[in-house]
């Protein structure tokens, strides 16, 4: 069904026209018709036409002013115009008015047949791209949330998350470098500073997610995670690396209201916790601060600047080094790692040359905390004694270039732990998994046995073997015992069934097959070559 709108101070050619467009469309076209300027831009806006036929020259208000008064309220509308006058000046301003057709009078039927299916379709084409836009907007509604949970996910848990950092951005169309976490707490009542009936306001706020979502939207631009427990964690992209005074103020005044529109919303009661800005790297700190903010405060609202959380640096202290020489060090960044390391001793020297002693307790305390992300994500042993010598020897060392140099060795030695020893931790299991399938593959042994030797699960113990030989379990095992086979039917006069039993098989004719199937002859053919 199209909408038209006739728009002529004639009768006649208003007449002219319904006919000729009643007679070739019928039903598909609903008519409406006005005189004057004025009234066709009355009429356009309760009409709402797909497609305008429009007189230049008419009482009043002018076919070209109307068209713009009606574009402002209808974006869509597709305007033919007419004139009894070939004026150039006119059909350049309709032309900039995007009208799709500029014919004069007196009209042919066949011309204003012909412009109007070429309306048409252009309509058709519009309500088709719409649809489509439409069904794109309904499906990432869906989509987006889901994304935005991954992103919050990833955050909290530091899920391979500066990997997937930039496809977020990319999806998400995030183009800030700085962000903040908000923390919401939800509860039927609050005692201090806890929230009474977690569990049970969890429930209702699961069933009221899409409002507390869309109440989050209307008042943040930000990315919203899923309900754990009785909390939602939510990232609030920003553009500057420090929130100004008067910013944090407006933003406690906005957070307040939002608290009370969604308790208005939901009848669940809430209290919001605000973290500080950082980069996205940093936001599980951020959002950390945000929930001790609100576990020392009773206020509704809680800003981590504003209460004595965290910690403060004086002075041009390089957090940033620090931040990233422990990043490199659980990376197993080695060579990284350690020229962060020379860049942060250098500070020290620059700013504090008369300091000796501090430098050796801050090197110490670096030293101990990249050691114990080595024993944390290394899986390395800790031995109680295995550091007695570290305090003599920084003790000793009067010479800063001295320190220095076992300040870089030590972190990068951590660094090398971080990683190598997971690496060596899986080589050991594999070569003593390698060694026990020597020693015990004529019995009926298993994955699941061989797991159980290496103390892991059967499902790891199978990915880091496959990782490390190249081979599955049974490939590896099958293929010892083949050796083994050849080794026995080449060397000795066994028989098929002792060298069956011998080589871990308990059906000759198992044995014969799965022969046949990795060397490429059976057992007996193998013999008398």
């Amino acid at each position: 069904m199209y909408k038209i709108m006739l728009a002529d101070d004639e009768g006649i050619v208003i007449d002219s026209l319904e006919y000729i467009i009643k007679k070739e469309f019928g039903d598909e076209c609903i008519v409406e018709h006005a005189k004057t300027g004025r009234s066709v831009i009355e009429l356009a806006e309760k009409f709402r036409p797909d497609i305008a036929i429009m007189d230049i020259q008419m009482p009043g208000i002018n076919g070209i002013e109307a068209m713009k008064e009606i574009r402002k309220s209808n974006g869509s509308v597709l305007f033919i115009v007419m004139s009894a006058y070939d004026k150039f000046d006119y059909a350049k301003e309709a032309i900039k008015l995007g009208v799709i057709e500029y014919i004069t009078k007196p009209m042919e039927r066949t011309k204003i047949i012909s412009v109007l299916h070429k309306g048409m379709e252009m309509v058709d084409r519009e309500r088709e791209k719409r649809s489509n836009d439409l069904m794109v907007k309904e499906k990432l509604e869906t989509v987006v949330p889901i994304i935005e949970s991954g992103l919050i996910y990833d955050i909290l848990l530091q899920e391979n998350f500066a990997e997937d950092i930039d496809n977020y951005k990319t999806m998400l169309g995030l183009s800030a470098s700085f962000a903040y976490m908000v923390s919401i707490v939800c509860g039927d009542g609050q005692v201090g500073s806890r929230m009474t009936n977690a569990v049970g306001s969890s429930v209702r706020m699961q069933q009221h997610y899409q409002e507390v979502r869309e109440c989050l939207k209307e008042y943040f631009d930000c990315i919203v995670g899923t309900v754990m427990a009785n909390k939602l964690a939510v990232l609030v992209p920003y553009e500057k690396e420090r929130m100004d005074y008067n910013e944090r103020i407006d933003l406690i005044d906005k957070t307040r209201e939002l608290v009370r529109h969604m308790r208005r919303k939901t009848n669940i009661s809430f209290r919001i916790g605000i973290g500080r800005v950082g980069e996205l790297r940093e936001m599980a700190e951020s959002y950390n601060e945000a929930l001790n903010a609100l576990s020392i405060t009773t206020g509704s609202v809680a800003h981590a600047d504003d209460l004595p959380i965290g910690c403060d640096y004086a002075g041009d202290y390089p957090i940033h080094l620090e931040k990233r020489l422990f990043e490199e060090v659980e990376k197993g960044e080695v060579n990284h790692a350690r020229a962060t390391a020379g860049s942060f001793f250098d500070w020290m020297v620059e700013n504090n040359p008369d300091s000796l002693m501090e430098i050796r307790l801050k090197i110490l305390e670096f030293v101990l905390w990249a050691e114990h992300i080595a024993y944390e994500k290394g899986g390395m042993t800790y031995r109680f004694g295995s550091r007695q010598d570290y305090l003599p020897t920084l003790i000793k060392a009067d010479a800063l270039d001295l320190l220095k140099d076992w300040f870089q060795t030590k972190i990068a030695d951590a660094s090398r732990n971080s990683l190598g020893k997971r690496e060596e931790k899986s080589n050991s299991i594999i070569e003593m998994s390698k060694e026990y399938i020597k020693n015990n593959f004529n019995k009926d042994i298993s994955l699941d046995e061989v797991s159980r030797v290496a103390n892991i699960s059967p499902y790891y113990f199978s990915k880091i073997f496959k990782e490390g030989t190249g081979q599955n379990f049974i490939e590896y095992l099958t293929g010892i015992r083949m050796e083994k086979a050849k080794e026995l039917l080449s060397t000795t006069e066994y028989s098929m069934k002792e060298i069956c039993s011998m080589c871990g098989y308990s059906d000759p004719n198992y044995f014969s097959r799965s022969f046949k199937k990795n060397v490429g002859v059976t057992p007996t053919e193998y013999k008398s070559v």
